[in-house]
């Protein structure tokens, strides 16, 4: 083996043949196995891969030596000969994570067990569809990867999420960056000499909550995600669903309400139009020009735009208008849930997004008109809570996702 990323990158197209390709295949097997199982022995590893005794004792010493692997000593057994026990070396490869926010964008760096190493926020950043923003990241990205603390060969991938529209296979956003002939995941890529991929920054959002809610077994999960837009993720069955075209999840665009409001989308009456935190933050406004008293006035008056945080932070603060705004959102996103759930039928839905800080004065009323309007044989099989991850979780899910594409978990 020349290098890691000949190893591991780009070997869908691997031309090579005979009984090396195999025999790298097998390691790449067993890199990918250990990465979602853990330590194993490696009587564990020919019964898993299939793979005879014989070989998979040579290629295991063939991945220690090249460093990807340690062997942790033996393990207790309660008779005869106790077996070596071997684990993924952490310290041999790395991925990055970046999620490029509407008002933020975060990076982190993991190992291959999903450690977050290093990571770094820009709460000054803005995005915009522009060559200007494009360059932005490209120069904050190589930033980032200079003051990681690891060096670049050691890093094999980068996993970039962003709000809207995006293809992982083509890696084009189909909101942001549409001008150059390049797609988002070829620019960066270019930029960086890094395999990259590119992907929906709320699906990124649910696969991080997903492994970090599959403790409990669940393999079907929902994550909602109540930022200044609305979007969800699905997992079915272990897995991201995708859709056709690599676009589901865009349900803040489902027409639930008949009212008059434009969406970005350009139609009328999306769930977004109602709930979204751009929703609430324009409510408030309106409120304060009819004359209604909330503490978040003092700002208005002093030309300051409210952001949804305000409204949640108001609300803490028992400011009647902003609980009364969140509650109101509550109620019409658990009867949109309930669509969901009758749907879907799903073991968990997470709750995420700036929405989801105000706490019980969204759940409560969420979980009142979800149970109100869904099947009670699905409603009271179904968990709901709040995410428990902090704002990296996008950038975490997106090196996740990178991890398993090219180590090859399925």
């Amino acid at each position: 083996m020349t290098s890691l990323k000949e190893f591991f990158n780009k070997h869908e197209n691997d031309i090579q043949k005979g009984i090396t390709h195999k025999n790298n295949l097998i390691k790449r097997n067993i890199v990918a196995y250990m990465a979602v199982n853990g330590c194993s022995t490696l009587a564990e590893l020919t019964q898993k891969l299939h793979v005879s005794v014989p070989t998979m004792t040579k290629l295991v010493h063939e991945l220690v030596e090249e460093k990807l692997v340690v062997e942790n000593g033996k393990i207790e057994t309660t008779g005869g000969r106790r077996p070596n026990v071997f684990g993924l070396t952490n310290s041999a490869i790395y991925f990055a994570g970046i999620n490029i926010g509407r008002d933020s964008i975060q990076f982190v760096l993991t190992d291959v067990q999903n450690n977050v190493i290093f990571e770094q926020n820009n709460p000054s950043f803005v995005l915009t569809d522009s060559d200007r923003c494009l360059t932005s990241i490209c120069q904050q990205t190589d930033l980032f990867l200079d003051n990681c603390g690891v060096e670049r060969n050691k890093i094999l991938g980068i996993g970039v999420c962003i709000a809207g529209r995006v293809n992982p296979d083509t890696g084009r956003s189909y909101m942001y960056f549409t001008s150059s002939d390049k797609s988002l995941r070829q620019t960066i890529e270019d930029h960086t000499n890094i395999r990259t991929l590119v992907e929906n920054d709320t699906r990124a959002r649910c696969y991080a909550e997903y492994c970090n809610d599959n403790q409990q077994g669940g393999k079907n999960l929902l994550y909602l995600h109540l930022g200044r837009g609305v979007a969800i993720g699905i997992v079915t069955n272990g897995k991201l669903y995708y859709g056709k075209s690599g676009f589901a999840g865009e349900f803040g665009h489902t027409p639930f309400f008949d009212n008059e409001i434009i969406c970005a989308c350009g139609k009328k009456g999306c769930l977004e139009t109602e709930v979204s935190g751009m929703a609430i933050e324009q409510k408030i406004v309106r409120r304060i020009e009819q004359g209604v008293n909330t503490i978040l006035r003092e700002k208005y008056n002093a030309g300051q735009n409210i952001h949804i945080d305000d409204v949640v932070g108001a609300a803490k603060k028992d400011d009647t208008l902003s609980i009364e705004l969140i509650e109101e959102a509550g109620e019409k996103v658990g009867k949109s849930i309930a669509f969901l759930i009758n749907i879907f039928n799903p073991e968990t839905v997470i709750i995420g997004g700036n929405l989801a800080k105000a706490g019980e004065f969204l759940m409560l009323p969420l979980k009142s008109a979800t149970n109100k309007f869904s099947l009670n044989l699905v409603y009271k099989d179904t968990k709901f809570r709040f995410s428990q991850m902090n704002e990296n979780a996008a950038a975490l899910g997106a090196a996740m996702l990178i991890r398993n594409r090219i180590i090859g978990v399925q």
